[in-house]
This record gives C-alpha cells, sequence and structure tokens, in this order.
C-alpha cells in the first residue's frame, strides 16, 4: 500500500471504531414500564437514532426527534430526524430544541429519557434563553469561532444564553435519564460535549463574561444584559455537581478519540508501522501544535529510531482566522507542518476531522507528502502565502491532495498521523 492510502486508510479505521451503528447497541438499557423519548443532538445524532431503532424490540414504547447537521440525516421510523445548522445555529435547530423541551417535560417517573449526545450538539440544540434571541446567538457564535477560543470557553458562554443546555434538559425531565455520549473534546467531560444537556454545569456567568472578555469578544446587546444580570445573581445559574436532581441522571461516554487513536495504531501494526501516539488531548494553535510535532519528527530523524514509525495524536486545535481564505484546523495543522519540514524526505502525514468536515467546508482534511511543496511551487502556487490567508483548503485543494469523506455520522475530534519511512 502505498503512503497516502495507508494514512487514509488509518483514518478510516479510527473513524470505524466510532461508527455509532456499531458501539451503541451494546449500551441500549431494558425498555421502562412507560414510555421511552429519544432526543438526539449531535453529528452522530441521526446515526445514534437509526442505531436505537435497530436494536428496540419492536412491540416497546419508542418515539423521539434527533437534530443533526444539514446533509447528516439518515432515513428513520419512529424517531423524526430534523436537520439543522452548524456550526452557525439557525432557526431549524432553534425549533427542534423547542419541541424536545416540550416532549421531555411530558415524561413522567416510570418513563425513559433516552438522550443521545454528540459533537456538534451545542450549535444544533439551539434554544435561546428568553430575551437573547437567535440573531445575537448567531453573532456570538461567528465571533467566538474565528476568535482562537477553545471549544471549553465557547460552550461555557453558550451554557448561560441557552434555555436547554447546561443541565437544563435533564432538569426539565420528571423520568430518569440515561444520555450515551460520543465525545469530540479533550478529556471526555460529558460536561463539555454539546455543552453538556444532561450533565451539571461548573462554570458560571461570571465565566462567561471571562471568556468574551479574554477574546476581545464583543457581543449584541442582549448578550451582554442576560450575562450581567446572571452575574449580578438575577437569573439563576445553571445546575451544578452535587444538584440532587442528577441522582436519575446517568451520563454515559461510549466513543472517545482514545479509543479512534488505538484503532489506528492497530492498523498500522498490521501494515508492518510502529507507532508513537502522543495522546488525544492535543490542543492550542493548529499552527504552534504544528511546530511542536514537527521537532518530533525532526528528531526521529535525527535519533536513526527504528523505522518505519507512524505518529499519531488526536484532540482539537484552533485557528485564530485573520485572513479571509478557506481553512479548516486541520488543513491549517498540515500546511504549517509542511512549511516548517520543508519537503523532508520520506515523510508525509495526515489531519482530518473524524465527522468528515474540516472547520465548514466540504473536506474531512488533507494529506501532506515529501513533494507536496515543490509540486505546488511549480503550480505557482506560494504555500506561506496561503497559510498567512487561512487558505490551507486553496492549497491542498490545487493539488488535489484533499480527503473527501462526505458526513461520517460521528464524531471523537481531530485525528492526526505522520508517517515516517
Amino acid at each position: 500500500m502505498d503512503p497516502k492510502n495507508l494514512l487514509i486508510g488509518s483514518f478510516g479505521a479510527a473513524v470505524a471504531a466510532a461508527d455509532p451503528l456499531k458501539i451503541l447497541p451494546g449500551h441500549l438499557p431494558a425498555p421502562p414500564s412507560g414510555r421511552t423519548l429519544v432526543v438526539a443532538a449531535g453529528k452522530a445524532g441521526a446515526s445514534m437514532a437509526l442505531a436505537v431503532e435497530r436494536q428496540w424490540p419492536a412491540g416497546a414504547s419508542l418515539e423521539g426527534l434527533a437534530i443533526t447537521r444539514h446533509g447528516h440525516g439518515l432515513p428513520t421510523q419512529r424517531i423524526e430526524i430534523v436537520e439543522a445548522g452548524h456550526p452557525v445555529p439557525d432557526e431549524a435547530g432553534e425549533a427542534g430544541a423547542r419541541e424536545i423541551l416540550r416532549r421531555v417535560k411530558t415524561l413522567e417517573p416510570d418513563d425513559l429519557l433516552l438522550a443521545l449526545i454528540s459533537g456538534g450538539g451545542s450549535a444544533l440544540l439551539s434554544l435561546p434563553a428568553e430575551g437573547v434571541g437567535m440573531e445575537a446567538l448567531k453573532a456570538t457564535t461567528r465571533d467566538l469561532l474565528m476568535s482562537g477560543a477553545r471549544i471549553e470557553e465557547i460552550n461555557t458562554v453558550r451554557k448561560h444564553l441557552s434555555a436547554i443546555q447546561g443541565g437544563k434538559l435533564a432538569a426539565a425531565c420528571r423520568a430518569p435519564v440515561l444520555a450515551l455520549i460520543i465525545s469530540d473534546v479533550t478529556g471526555d467531560d460529558p460536561t463539555h460535549i454539546a455543552s453538556g444537556p444532561c450533565s451539571p454545569d461548573p462554570t458560571t456567568y461570571a465565566d462567561a463574561l471571562s471568556v468574551l472578555g479574554r477574546y476581545g469578544v464583543k457581543p449584541p446587546q442582549a448578550v451582554l444584559e442576560r450575562l450581567n444580570r446572571g452575574a449580578r445573581g438575577e437569573i439563576a445559574e445553571t445546575p451544578k455537581p452535587g444538584d440532587p436532581l442528577f441522582s436519575r441522571v446517568e451520563n454515559r461516554v461510549i466513543a472517545t478519540a482514545r479509543l479512534a487513536l488505538s484503532a489506528a495504531e492497530d492498523f498500522f501494526h498490521s501494515h508492518g508501522i510502529q507507532t508513537r501516539n502522543l495522546g488525544d488531548r492535543i490542543t492550542g494553535e493548529a499552527r504552534e501544535v504544528a511546530r511542536t510535532q514537527e521537532a518530533l519528527v525532526r528528531e526521529i530523524a535525527r535519533n536513526r529510531e527504528p523505522r518505519p514509525v507512524a505518529v499519531v495524536s488526536g484532540g482539537e486545535c484552533t485557528v485564530t482566522v485573520r485572513g479571509g481564505g478557506r481553512g479548516g484546523r486541520c488543513s491549517e495543522f498540515l500546511l504549517s507542518l509542511g512549511i516548517g519540514l520543508g519537503g523532508l524526505a520520506s515523510v508525509q502525514a495526515i489531519a482530518c476531522d473524524t465527522d468528515g468536515i474540516d472547520g465548514s467546508e466540504d473536506n474531512a482534511g488533507a494529506v501532506l507528502l515529501p513533494d507536496s511543496l515543490a509540486r505546488a511551487a511549480a503550480r505557482g502556487v506560494d504555500a506561506k502565502k496561503h497559510l498567512a490567508d487561512n487558505d490551507a483548503y486553496g492549497f491542498f485543494s490545487a493539488l488535489g491532495d484533499l480527503v473527501v469523506t462526505g458526513p461520517t455520522r460521528t464524531n471523537v475530534n481531530d485525528y492526526r498521523a505522520i508517517l515516517i519511512l
């Protein structure tokens, strides 16, 4: 297998390890004596809902609603699928979230709320708190996404602008709650995944204001007023750890980046390639992460360590957008790595988002080959100019080295592998 296909194959193995149709059935509970309401939110929402439908007893009560990203839906029979906006929320997501909250409030103690949570749910399950409004939420989300803030920081703000996130969905339910969760955040803490609709929230209104100030985000007046009122104690906080309501709630993480990396390692091992796993908690600016990993690659090359070897890592980088190009954090990591390596022989790499979408583009990521910069220069494509303009997409598109998978309908964060032959 040539290096490019080897790298793409490793990414496929990582994604397959987080396929809801394979992993979710083993976590399903027995049907309750009453109703079972399924609510789902995230890029894996439709596939998780379909997995439940396929395994649930035909004669047992089952109903529900799943909100997923536009283009990520699947045909289901008993659970309604709604497609909505991501990464910026829209009115379809708002309407779906409102309907979910309405249905949850109808449950009785002998019923069951089965919540299916995955990455992307923060935007898809968007029900603005009273007085905020969807336009203000959209504007704040856009600015935060471009600011370089970490996802945990962005979600701190979202929770305090939401009528359903930050534990509020569980708080609205009188029935037992089982949340099955596919993690797209470092650390796999349910409070950060889809802004934790069924999880206690340790953050505060003051924390949300701090995030906005740290990144210089100036939100609409309605947002600022709500956060300030909350910080003054005029609006109730989100449910906190230790709240008795969570005694009837279980948050269970069923898929993680760690398991995906392990599957990728197994793939490389099956092809006679050693691995070095840097872990699933790599964060920071994509360009800085690339510089760190470039230094590691050079060290491996300099010390003549046994080869071939694949350096794998997961986590979520950030990009502070200053240019006008078509970017994506995975592609930006890869372009920065390529510039740093300068065409180092026998080194190639892949960086892709496991949901099949790098940022908001139509690719999962890209592949970097030893001759990528040389091929680009021959076409008049300046790598450094593309990086300065946050246009890694344009760079790799010109080379035909984008990785395009379409929606994977799962999401366990970014995947990176650097192969040294």
